[in-house]
């Protein structure tokens, strides 16, 4: 789930891409019986390799998950101030890190009747944590860090803070210290000297809370005005906050820290071993980030800045003289002071010697600290090669780390609902606490949303369908929480009231894919009234005459969508997605034997894709509008499903995928608009979770190349960036996090490239409930060979093929009680197909009545279980 904060970051540098083809030299037999390559080449995966390896070998080296739920950091990234043996704490039980910090002098204090005045001042209120307080100027001067004066014009300058002392004194400079939620970057000192004001001082590009300004002369004076020209902005705003100036210039001192890095992101509750303190209650801060680029004394995202709590963005503790082991778990270690925020999903961990002023006496930022080690209880999915049920490979290594990297990302997100480490805004319930669950973020918002499930169930049920209670657990708690008029809510977040259009249609797309993975058709039959509710009595509210949805109907102006985007009226991706969910609850109706219901609505979804054809084609782009009212523009996500959901026709599928190349093609994706008339910087925009249904669209319009070259754009260079292998949220201009620091960089809804590369690549996947029947169809590309498994109910079934020279091999392992179709590529009449010895097809007739052409594709069907072997050699 993502916010609706357009920010963005600079370009980065691009990804060189590392592929390593491993070519077969001839047409080799996928069985485990021949010859393979060394064990050697099979674990390294590297270019020695000239055949695939033996079926079931060599992907474990790509597996990303820790050994146990003990995780260690792989590094000292860096360290400050005064340390000593900082990379002792990746060994615990010898040497220990020591940091040291000498007690500051008191902070200098103006005379007794020095007065502030600003040039504005925001309105008191309950600030973050519920307690009244105020940002008047004399909060600047009144020697308290903790209270600030905040100024009343977002993002407008200048500001101005005026100091004016009771008689003159003589002063050589300022100390200006500032708060974390962005601090002044461009500022002027002026004076008052012999009745008029000049410039003591000019600071530029400031980065640091506390800025020493010396002036370029001592001077007597009885005024000192600050005047803000430019600030950082924050998530709170782009507000000059001052919390205190002191009537010198004092150079800070280097607060001792350490930073270590666990080599990915991980997700836990961090836990360090102090062995000894200072008598004195010596503080220490711990501050997490995904990236190096929002690495600071703050952390990048925590619960805590939504929750009301002032713990000024990091985890604090006081370390007693005998020392502690301390498990980084949510709340106050004394009374209400020394808090934590406790779980966090970060690749970075910052430990700093320092307190924040309102925590004394409990803590106090100097003193030495010893410490022992660091480490993190893993408290998400361990994937470890013993846990994968399915696995992926192919001769492209690129490919095969990109499909792992997102197999992490989804066990990352793969835990249990627990009331401490969810979203504070109302997301905890009563009825999740403990079960399992999939997130949509790592470290944000943590909280179940059903559109991330699309994707992210999907690549749970592919990789580890043991844990498909993962899945189920979401979807019936939603529908538990279905509103009287049908709709049904996407998330616990705001007390199951979040507004939101499209989510109810993805429960049921949802509802319908955890039926055909898994077979359990008492979920079926429990939520089935459910799914009549939101389809015969909610959609139909929203519906126009023209059988269109149509966003403002029924008050829903104002409901968002997965990106919180301000469309309204007949918008193609609503539409599309609505033909897909009337057809999805078709076939579950079949299933349970409604046979009427699934008649009205494969009806209605036909009557639906008309009206789609008919008014929001837009036949001078050749692609779907975004919306029929407003600007014109032509987005991803209705495109693409139009094709995947059998909106388009083969021509118009042909045309809006060539739009999207000609308007929306990136280095690090495919943008989700092809303009930016929804908002600044839209066509620079790209989501994961919304190019997953465009690459399968480019498979399913018989488009492999392109679908490849996006996934390598979209996954590579994410996969090549900080923090690396696993999957952004989103990525803005230049590739960006494109919502700074707030960016999710391990988020289960941009997973999809898993699920579309065994599902179209490898080409195999389930055609009814619980693989009672599937298919195998594959989409090679350019990649010389694939093999893989998937995990169904009747045990695995195990898929090879090889593409080389002028042969086509493919070898299918059926599970017992299921029966399947495979479609082999190329053209049907120059083609010769054999199956385990027999000639199928000889380019022109077929040898039995299991053999056709779909598509232009020899397909066999009925394949029983046992191990078959099918060639097509190609003539020419």
């Amino acid at each position: 789930m993502t916010s609706s904060n357009p920010s963005q970051h600079p370009a980065q540098p691009g990804p060189g891409r590392r592929t390593v083809l491993a070519a077969a030299a001839g047409a080799v037999a996928l069985t485990a019986g021949l010859p393979a390559v060394t064990p050697a080449a099979a674990d390294t995966g590297t270019a020695a390799a000239t055949r695939p390896p033996r079926i079931g070998t060599g992907w474990q080296r790509y597996v990303q998950g820790p050994a146990s739920r003990a995780v260690r950091p792989e590094r000292v990234l860096a360290s400050a101030g005064d340390v000593r043996k900082p990379e002792a704490l990746l060994k615990p039980g010898g040497a220990r890190t020591v940091l040291r910090r000498p007690r500051p002098a008191p902070a200098p204090r103006w005379p007794e009747g020095t007065q502030a005045s600003a040039s504005s001042t925001h309105a008191g209120n309950n600030g973050n944590d519920g307690q009244p307080r105020t940002y008047d100027a004399a909060n600047a001067i009144d020697g308290n860090p903790d209270t600030f004066w905040n100024d009343d014009t977002i993002a407008a300058f200048p500001d101005t803070l005026t100091v004016t002392l009771p008689q003159p004194r003589s002063m050589s400079g300022i100390t200006v210290i500032s708060n974390s939620d962005g601090v002044p970057t461009d500022f002027t000192v002026d004076v008052w000297v012999n009745g008029a004001w000049q410039t003591a001082a000019t600071v530029s590009d400031n980065d640091v809370i506390q800025r020493a300004v010396p002036f370029t002369t001592t001077v007597s004076t009885t005024q000192v005005r600050i005047t803000v020209t430019a600030v950082q902005d924050t998530p709170r705003g782009a507000f000059t906050r001052i919390n205190e100036v002191w009537p010198e210039a004092v150079q800070p001192v280097v607060a001792p820290s350490v930073t270590v890095d666990f080599g990915k992101v991980v997700v836990g509750y961090p836990r360090v071993r102090f062995a000894s303190a200072s008598d004195n209650s010596p503080g220490v801060r711990l501050a997490f980030s995904e990236t190096k680029q929002f690495l600071t004394d703050r952390s990048d995202f925590t619960r805590s800045d939504q929750s009301g709590v002032a713990a000024q963005g990091t985890d604090q503790f006081a370390v007693p003289a005998k020392g502690a082991e301390w498990t980084d778990r949510k709340g106050f270690q004394s009374g209400d002071k020394v808090y934590a925020d406790g779980l966090h999903g970060f690749r970075y961990l910052r430990i700093t010697l320092d307190a924040m002023a309102s925590d004394a006496p409990a803590a106090q930022p100097w003193g030495t600290v010893e410490i022992d080690s660091v480490s993190l209880d893993f408290t998400a999915y361990v994937g470890t090669p013993a846990t994968y049920r399915g696995w992926f490979l192919c001769s492209d290594d690129d490919l095969n780390r990109y499909w792992y990297g997102a197999a992490y990302t989804n066990e990352l997100v793969t835990d249990t609902f627990r009331q401490d480490d969810v979203d504070p805004r109302n997301a905890w319930t009563a009825s999740l606490e403990g079960k399992l669950v999939l997130h949509d973020g790592a470290k944000r918002d943590r909280d179940p949303y059903v559109g991330d499930l699309a994707v992210s169930a999907r690549t749970l049920y592919l990789t580890h369908d043991d844990t498909a209670a993962a899945a189920r657990n979401v979807l019936a708690d939603l529908a538990d929480h279905q509103r009287a008029d049908g709709w049904i809510p996407p998330a616990s977040i705001a007390t199951y009231t979040l507004p939101l259009f499209d989510y109810p249609l993805w429960w049921i797309t949802c509802s319908w894919d955890y039926v055909l993975y898994t077979g359990d058709r008492a979920y079926a039959t429990r939520y089935y009234p459910n799914l009549l509710k939101v389809l015969d009595t909610w959609y139909p509210s929203v519906t126009d005459e023209a059988g269109l949805l149509s966003k403002g109907l029924n008050n829903t102006g104002g409901y968002g969508d997965y990106a919180f985007l301000g469309r309204t009226g007949r918008v193609t991706y609503y539409n599309a997605l609505y033909v897909q969910a009337l057809n999805d609850a078709a076939r579950l109706a079949r299933l349970l034997g409604h046979q009427a219901d699934a008649t009205r609505w494969t009806q209605r979804a036909d009557a639906v894709k008309d009206a789609i054809n008919s008014h929001l084609w837009d036949a001078s782009s050749g692609a779907y509008l975004d919306s029929g009212t407003g600007a014109v523009r032509h987005a991803q996500d209705g495109n693409s499903l139009a094709v995947t959901a059998g909106v388009a026709d083969t021509g118009r599928a042909q045309s809006a995928l060539a739009h999207l190349d000609a308007t929306t093609r990136r280095p690090y994706g495919n943008a989700f608009m092809d303009n930016d008339t929804i908002f600044d910087g839209a066509s620079q925009r790209v989501y994961a979770f919304t190019s997953y249904p465009e690459i399968v669209a480019r498979f399913t319009a018989g488009r492999a190349d392109s679908a490849l070259d996006q996934i390598r754009r979209t996954y590579g260079w994410m996969d090549a960036h900080d923090p690396g292998i696993t999957n952004w949220e989103g990525i803005g201009p230049g590739g960006s996090l494109y919502e700074d620091a707030y960016t999710s960089m391990a988020h289960g809804w941009s997973t999809g490239v898993l699920p579309a590369l065994t599902h179209h690549l490898l080409g195999a996947r389930p055609t009814s409930p619980g693989y009672a029947t599937w298919e195998v169809c594959p989409q090679p590309g350019d990649v010389s060979w694939a093999q893989g498994q998937l995990p169904t109910p009747h045990g695995p079934l195990r898929v090879a093929w090889e593409n080389s020279g002028s042969v086509f091999r493919l070898e299918v392992e059926v599970p017992r009680g299921t029966r399947g179709t495979v479609a082999l590529p190329g053209d049907s009449g120059r083609l010769t197909v054999r199956a385990d010895g027999r000639r199928m097809w000889d380019g022109h007739r077929a040898s039995d009545g299991t053999v056709g052409v779909e598509d232009g594709r020899v397909t066999i069907t009925g394949l029983a279980p046992g191990t078959h072997t099918v060639t097509a050699r190609r003539d020419g």
